[in-house]
């Protein structure tokens, strides 16, 4: 019961597609190479420092690269010699929810040997069994059915 309500939830109140499941292996990967997104993949430093003056978050980035997607960022709370973060217990909302399945939409991957990943909430056949089912359903309607 208790998973179908989970399910319910995520699917259909939230509006999401996979579950986070795991944990953090304390890497410090994803704090390194960023992309910011607001609306669009920031692409040039005027956009970034709009940006900063929006939200505190985007001052304790900065740009370390360019390139085809958009500018690069590393996080400056990251201690490079131990990995870990120098503000953790009071770290940014969009640090505490990594990762974001958004990062998937974009086209982005986790680093390799993350302990955190994204699993789809409806497996494959959940999902073909509806396609399916709709399908079937405009057959017998008379409907004309494009996929």
């Amino acid at each position: 019961m208790f998973k179908k309500l989970k399910k319910f939830f995520y699917l259909y109140i939230l509006k999401k597609k996979y579950y986070r499941v795991g944990s953090c292996k304390a890497c410090g990967r994803c704090c390194q190479k960023i992309y910011v997104k607001h609306k669009n993949v920031i692409q040039t430093e005027e956009e970034f420092k709009k940006l900063q003056k929006l939200h505190p978050f985007y001052t304790y980035l900065k740009i370390i690269d360019k390139d085809e997607t958009g500018l690069v960022f590393e996080c400056m709370n990251l201690d490079k010699e131990t990995h870990k973060c120098k503000i953790h217990k009071k770290r940014p909302g969009i640090c505490r929810r990594y990762p974001q399945e958004e990062l998937f939409m974009m086209g982005g991957t986790l680093a390799e040997n993350c302990g955190y990943r994204l699993e789809p909430i409806e497996s494959f056949d959940e999902v073909f069994q509806k396609v399916s089912k709709k399908i079937n359903k405009n057959k017998k309607a008379g409907h004309k059915t494009n996929l």
